[in-house]
């Protein structure tokens, strides 16, 4: 199960996420939800990169089990629109798979 984690702050601004483990809704190579959660994620910090200009702190490691954890992200409007589709979306698997992908918030 992919397990994804979002800190918000008291005016709900996310500040971090972090996500972690293998969906294993289907082989290597063919894993639906996986690669939607994959694509959401990267597609996330580019664009906070790319688009927000506002890079934030990535922390990431593929072969051990599936980690990525992005902190430090900016608080600008922008950035903040960014992270709000990418929890949307996040929910959106989620509400369509819940045995493979969980949704967790948290408030710092």
């Amino acid at each position: 199960m992919i397990r994804v984690s979002f800190n918000f702050n008291s005016d709900h601004q996310i500040t971090a996420f972090q996500m972690m483990g293998h969906a294993d809704a289907g082989p290597y190579g063919q894993d639906i939800v996986c690669a939607a959660a994959s694509a959401l994620s990267i597609s996330t910090i580019n664009a906070l990169e790319g688009v927000a200009k506002t890079p934030a702190a990535v922390d990431s490691d593929d072969n051990n089990g599936g980690f990525l954890k992005v902190t430090d992200i900016s608080l600008t409007h922008d950035a903040q629109v960014i992270m709000q589709t990418f929890f949307n979306g996040m929910c959106d698997i989620t509400e369509s798979y819940p045995q493979n992908i969980e949704v967790k918030m948290f408030e710092n």
